[in-house]
């Protein structure tokens, strides 16, 4: 096979650094790893070949080919020694400045034919670009750590990029054993941007009142499949790392609604407590390990009331089907009788508007999440209203455990908690469609790689229904009469006609 790029140079030893100096000889490149710390450059080289004695060590690599991957690295002190490369790397510090300054060295280094990559994160490749004389062989290349697990990368076309050096360095990361997705030149490109919903919504949940960070993880994995909750991610990632990144979207894309960061995140970054590497975030940690707080258990009847269930239910068969199953009584009639539990299942509205437009008896209404299927999932979350008894809400509780399922009752909001985390993402990644920041298809492929979640956020929202999720969005907006819940255009056209968000325009 022919390596797409012969010679390539890295500039920055650091993890970035040494990860796309290891893939690149992996591919079969030569490579320059270049820092300008004394001796910084060397190690990384260093650790890079302890990384492939390890795998020779468990025999996924012979001999033969670790000695031929340590020949194909080398480390080097100056710019200077990329004057040959027919690409060159840069993975230093996030600051526009030195990456300014560090692409003007190497271009007057440099054949006219060399492309020039920025492994930037957050800033415009556009902006690093600008006092380029050669802009169009210069584009975005990010990657992420660690980079030889992390198997997406983006590429980023600037505004003067030749379309033809994106395809190369797309074909090359192939090479390394990546997926490439093309992205425009936009605030957090593709992972970042569409990776906003997910945290800064569920910060917007528990900054209500609703539930608690634990609660709000457990129904997060349990309901909708996510590996981690958001507040055990955020614990993994940082705080230094994560909240600034907020800032910087919300910021650069002129204080967009939908990208609003939280102070609950600005008041534990400045308090120091940043995650799992402090030892307290979201959780505590002792030896590693989050302390998190038992579920309480579910309550014990002997009699359960009768269940009335809402005509106006979502999913409501399938609810019915589920409290037959349960063993409940199901009372038939148009209204329910004076002790029966009431049962609802708004999409988007609160509990407390249902029961008030429909003429309910507050103090007997609770409201059931059924947005997903309830057989796919591992946890069902009720609510009641301000005014429900507690007796009713405890007997809704020991109903729906009464099969050994996991069961959360939160505080009354309108939607769900994972109504609106899902909702939400699906929004920001119609949007992107909208904009045409990228294609449907490459923004499934760098959210799901990128961001470790179950299914890309389109077939997440076809797997709840475009319908559905255009109706929770309606009426999260009437219920909290704020923009970050105005439908993306591209969700309102396909959840009008029903279409699939994966659908391919002609």
């Amino acid at each position: 096979m022919t390596v797409n790029f012969c010679k390539v140079g890295v500039v920055g030893a650091g993890a970035m650094g040494r990860g796309i100096a290891q893939i690149a000889a992996q591919a079969g490149s030569d490579v320059l790893l270049v820092d300008n710390q004394a001796g910084a450059a060397q190690r990384g080289v260093d650790a890079i070949v302890a990384q492939w004695t390890k795998l020779q060590e468990k025999g996924k690599l012979d001999a033969a080919t670790q000695a031929a991957l340590v020949a194909r690295l080398h480390a080097a002190d100056a710019v200077q020694a990329l004057a040959d490369c027919d690409l060159v790397v840069e993975a230093v510090i996030e600051n526009l400045e030195i990456k300014r300054k560090l692409f003007l060295e190497l271009e007057s280094v440099v054949p006219a034919s060399t492309v020039l990559a920025t492994n930037t994160s957050s800033l415009s490749v556009t902006a690093i670009a600008a006092g380029l004389k050669r802009p169009e062989q210069f584009a975005g290349y990010h990657f992420f750590n660690p980079v030889p697990l992390m198997k997406v990368v983006e590429v980023v076309a600037g505004f003067k990029t030749e379309r033809s050096v994106c395809d190369r360095l797309a074909a090359y990361a192939v090479q390394m054993g990546h997926s490439a997705v093309h992205t425009q030149d936009t605030p957090g490109f593709i992972v970042n941007h569409a990776g906003r919903g997910y945290g800064t919504e569920a910060l917007r949940i528990v900054s209500e009142g609703v539930a608690d960070f634990a609660t709000i993880d457990r129904i997060l994995k349990d309901q909708a499949g996510f590996r981690l909750g958001p507040f055990e991610l955020l614990d993994l990632t940082a705080l230094d790392v994560s909240h600034p990144v907020m800032e910087s979207i919300y910021r650069q894309y002129y204080d967009e609604p939908r990208f609003r960061p939280s102070v609950i995140t600005a008041q534990r970054l400045a308090a120091g407590a940043l995650g799992r590497k402090t030892g307290e975030g979201f959780y505590r940690y002792v030896d590693g390990a989050a302390q998190v707080p038992a579920e309480p258990p579910a309550p014990q009847f002997e009699t359960l009331p009768p269940v009335w269930v809402s005509p106006r239910a979502a999913r409501r068969p399938e609810l019915l089907r589920l409290v037959h199953a349960l063993g409940a009584r199901i009372e038939t009639g148009a209204s329910p009788s004076s002790n029966a539990l009431i049962l609802v299942a708004p999409l988007g509205f609160d509990i407390t508007t249902v029961a008030a437009v429909d003429r309910l008896d507050a103090t007997r209404t609770v409201g059931i999440d059924m947005l997903m299927d309830d057989a796919a999932t591992k946890r069902r979350v009720l609510a009641g209203t301000p005014a429900t008894r507690r007796d009713m809400r405890e007997a809704a509780h020991a109903l729906f455990a009464r099969d050994g399922k996991a069961v959360s009752v939160i505080r009354d909001s309108g939607g769900f908690v994972t109504q609106r985390v899902i909702a939400t993402i699906v929004n920001i990644a119609s949007d992107m469609c909208q904009q045409r920041i990228c294609s449907p298809a490459d923004l499934e492929t760098a959210v799901r790689l990128g961001l470790g979640y179950p299914q890309g956020p389109l077939a997440l929202g076809d797997l709840c229904g475009p319908t559905n999720m255009l109706e929770v969005l309606f009426n999260m907006q009437t219920v909290y009469g704020d923009p970050r819940y105005r439908p993306s255009p591209w969700l309102r056209r396909r959840g009008a006609l029903g279409l699939s968000l994966t659908h391919q325009e002609d």
